[in-house]
């Protein structure tokens, strides 16, 4: 099983990225919060590590193998917990995963149901079974510094862009708008230094709609 994967990163895609590893090009399902860490990064080499799920339908005998790419291994942990909610597979978890670790394990061991339905696809029954079946599992995916252990390093507008996420989401927009608003910034490959410039050219692109 492929636990680790370091190869030059070529594309960002909606839900997925590509590596490439020396003549092989990697398919890589990432959660959004990982593809935000990675859009300012393509062109350059990356190391994520991987997780593995099977799709399809057995009866069909249509059986496909993903791999799923995070940038630590206290992230695939997570993630692996996180699947193990009832009614929580890894396309679920997946979608999701909009938030970095630590705050939606915040959530699940404050028990704040509330924070956790503004998860895509996640309603009130799932959020509660997710705090009770999490929320003594999860204090070592609590703090930053824990749950980024060991997080290569990144391209400085990495870190400006996941900012620029979280106050998108302070100001009210959805997870949904919020992420088609910044890719809709980011689309021509402009870097930002700050997340106020990178505000202002999202609310431009938009013209500034709320």
């Amino acid at each position: 099983m492929i636990t680790r994967i370091t190869g030059l990163l070529t594309r960002v895609l909606e839900e997925e990225v590509r590596l490439q590893a020396g003549a092989i090009e990697y398919q890589v399902l990432v959660p959004d919060f990982v593809r935000r860490a990675l859009q300012g990064r393509i062109g350059h080499e990356v190391t994520l590590h991987t997780s593995h799920y099977v799709e399809g339908n057995q009866m069909a005998a249509r059986l496909v193998p993903r791999l799923i790419g995070f940038l630590t291994e206290a992230e695939v942990e997570f993630f692996e917990l996180f699947c193990t909610v009832d009614k929580v597979g890894a396309k679920k978890a997946l979608k999701a995963l909009v938030l970095p670790v630590h705050d939606i394990a915040g959530a699940i061991q404050r028990q704040d149901v509330k924070f956790l339905t503004t998860l895509p696809g996640v309603g009130a029954s799932t959020a509660e079974q997710m705090v009770t079946t999490l929320k003594k599992k999860v204090a070592n995916f609590t703090h930053p510094a824990a749950a980024s252990a060991a997080r290569p390093a990144a391209a400085h507008d990495g870190r400006v862009i996941e900012d620029a996420y979280a106050a998108l989401l302070n100001l009210g927009h959805n997870p949904v708008e919020a992420r088609s608003r910044l890719d809709a910034a980011l689309a021509d490959g402009h870097t930002y230094p700050t997340v106020e410039a990178l505000l202002t050219a999202v609310y431009s692109k938009r013209g500034g709609a709320s």
